[in-house]
Formats: C-alpha cells, structure tokens, sequence
C-alpha cells in the first residue's frame, strides 16, 4: 500500500493511496497510524507560532443589517428550495432552484445586498438539503442514504475498438473505450528519479456538455488529471504481469453525462472495456463515491452521491476495489476533520456499494474474453531451450539473417 494522509489534531483532512485488495479495518489502521504519526509536526508548528506568530486578527461580528437580510431570503425563498429539491430530475431541479433564488433576487434589488444575498442564498440552499437529509433519512433524489442508484452496464457497443463498455450509474455516464498495442507503445515517462516506461495508461475526457455546458476542448486540466489518476490507481494493481501478457494497455473513458462521481464510474467502466478487451484481469474492479453530512446534533454518511451532495455536502470519500478489497481511497472533507467512527461507517457502507455494483457489472461480463478481438494485434511469445539458442541464431548470426 501507499498511503498519503494530511489532517489536524483532531481528524483527518485528506486521503489519497492505492493498495493491493486490502480490507477495511488494514485500510482504516493504516489512515489512523498516519493520523497519529502527523501529531508530532503539528505540535512542533504550534510551539513554533507560539514563539514566533503574529497575534490574529481579531474578525468581525456579523452585522446586524446582515441577520435582517438572512431572515427576509429566508422567507422569500426557503419553501420555494424546499419543493425545487424534490424534482428528481438534475437538470428541472436546477432550474426550479434558480427560478426560486431570482424571486429573492429581484426583491433585494442591485447594490452591495445583491452580492451579499448570493452568498446567503447559499448557505439557504445548503440547509435545505441537508435538514431534510438528516431529519428523514431521504435525500434529493428520493433514496436513502445507502442506496445505489440504477445501473446499466454494457460491453462491445464499438464494433472496430479492441474493447469498449457503456457504464451507466443514474444521470452519471462514461464510456470507456480500451485499446491493446505492442511494447514499442509504452509510454515513456522521464521522472525525477530517472526514466522508466508504463505498459499501462488511461486518460479521463470530462467535455463540457457532460453537464449542460458550452465550453472549450483543449487540454487536460486538473480534473481530468486527478480523476484520471485515480482510476488509473483503482485498476492497476489488477492488471496481469507483463510476462503474462505482454501487451500495452490503454483506456479513455469519455464523460457523455455526469451527476455525480464520474471517476468512478470510470473504474466501473474501465475494468468491463479491459475485461471486453480480453486482458485477463485478477478480478473486476468497481468504485462508490461516498459522501457525508455532519451538525451538531448527528450526521449521515450517503453511497454513490450525487454533484448537489457533493457540493452541499462536507465529504467527498472515493473507495474503489474488488470483491476483495480495496485498491484505492480517497478522500477530501471540507470540515475540520472526520472522526475513526464515521470512516468506519463510510468504508463499511462503501462495500456494501461496491459489492452491489460488481453485481450489477457482472450481467454485463464477469470476466475477460478468452480471444483478444480480431482487431487487436497479436503478439506470441516463444520459450527457446536454452542449448537450441546456438542453433536459433547460427554461426555469426547466419540463420537470424537468413530469417
């Protein structure tokens, strides 16, 4: 396993590792061992700003005028949200929502409120959601909070590519294509500790109109380098040793739709196309994005989040893996820090998820094809005794230049 952990004093902050099928509670011990190992830095920089930090700031109270504005939207505004995030579908709900925000809006009027008001209408809408989470158990899209939502996988849908698959998670879609190629197509990498080469790449495309946008196509930025790492991260250590099959792997999951975690979905669709593709993975590879809403008075840990959850949400918990264990974590919160309980809880509800999911994977193809496509080059490898090489090669190289 390799493991990065970042965190406070009290909880951890961010994940990010790969690992070869390891259970929960070794994945659990080992961010809990980093946890505590990281204590001894914060302590050494809190001694150090108390010699030598500057006195903070003290920051302002919130003004009055500001608790007013608070209660008007609130108001304006609150029943309108309330009933826009029971519209299922992503794009009518959006549309409800801001339909709701532009009646407060054209109340407030322009001026220095109009910015203020954005603000606030945020935090409105985030309390919506999450009240409603935490007091029902249901959220936006009518689930509960473990539920996965539906799923079609399918493979072989491009006829001419060497593997390919359609995996669809609700309003979330990727399709991931495979491509096999000799050792003259590795990918040279010229890294700090020197040059090596990689028999295995896959490139993440998230284009604009995936949600509803028009923008420009150009290069990679950094979400797809960071999805596309991840996945890349998930399924490597399924790939079979190169002395088995020893050809260069290549997939390109293109986002077509997104709602919610596409980098997994990109795991989910990468393992069928390479499994479509006849690379004889060790065993197929699935991803959830988990997430959570914690108050004072309790929390929720949600499987298989959607965008507005993990907007709204205060984490963003990524475990991707087999039937196994997990190959890769990682993890993101946006609160002071989450406690061993709740990423016990979340890894735990994460396997259940994940194990729905290879289900779901498996009506599709459980395993790889015996033949490569009839596309695909073809590579034989031949084992020669070691006392027939003399005869192999000849006298001077005769029989090799005859050949």
């Amino acid at each position: 396993m390799q493991l990065v952990v970042a965190g406070t004093t009290e909880g951890v902050l961010m994940v990010e590792s790969e690992a070869q099928e390891l259970p929960e509670d070794i994945m659990l011990g080992a961010v809990t061992f980093g946890h505590a190992s990281f204590q001894p830095v914060i302590n050494a920089i809190i001694e150090l700003a108390e010699h030598a930090a500057k006195e903070p700031w003290p920051l302002p109270e919130t003004p009055a005028e500001v608790a007013a504005l608070k209660t008007r939207l609130d108001g304006l505004t609150r029943e309108g949200i309330t009933e826009a995030y029971k519209i299922v579908d992503k794009g009518a709900r959006h549309d409800a929502v801001n339909a709701a925000k532009k009646v407060a809006m054209l109340a407030v009027g322009e001026g220095k409120e109009a910015d203020l008001a954005k603000a606030l209408l945020k935090d409105l809408e985030a309390d919506v959601v999450r009240g409603a989470i935490l007091a029902t158990g249901l959220r936006i899209d009518g689930r509960d909070t473990r539920t996965v939502r539906p799923i079609i996988a399918e493979v072989g849908i491009l006829p001419r590519a060497h593997g390919s698959s359609l995996f669809t998670r609700g309003e979330t879609q990727a399709l991931c294509v495979a491509t096999l190629g000799t050792g003259q197509d590795e990918q040279i990498v010229d890294a700090l500790e020197g040059e090596y080469r990689s028999s295995f790449m896959l490139h993440y495309n998230f284009p604009p109109y995936s949600v509803g946008e028009a923008g420009r196509m150009g290069s990679p930025g950094r979400r797809e380098i960071g999805h596309g790492k991840l996945a890349w991260r998930a399924l490597r250590p399924m790939l079979p040793e190169k002395e088995k099959f020893p050809y260069t792997m290549r997939v390109v999951s293109e986002i077509t739709e997104s709602n919610g975690s596409s980098s997994m979905a990109t795991v989910c669709g990468g393992s069928l196309a390479l499994m479509d593709a006849g690379v004889p993975l060790k065993r197929p590879v699935a991803g959830i994005a988990m997430g959570l809403i914690k108050e004072d008075h309790g929390f929720a840990v949600l499987s298989d989040i959607l965008g507005d959850e993990d907007h709204l949400g205060d984490m963003d918990f990524k475990v991707a893996g087999t039937a196994e264990g997990i190959t890769s974590l990682q993890m993101d919160i946006k609160i002071a820090g989450i406690t061993e309980e709740i990423m016990k809880k979340a890894l735990a509800q994460a396997r259940d998820g994940r194990i729905h999911i290879l289900g779901e994977m498996a009506k599709a193809i459980s395993g790889a094809r015996e033949e490569l496509s009839e596309y695909a080059p073809k590579i034989e490898t031949i084992t020669i005794p070691t006392d027939k090489i003399r005869e192999v090669i000849g006298t001077g190289g005769k029989v090799i230049r005859e050949i």
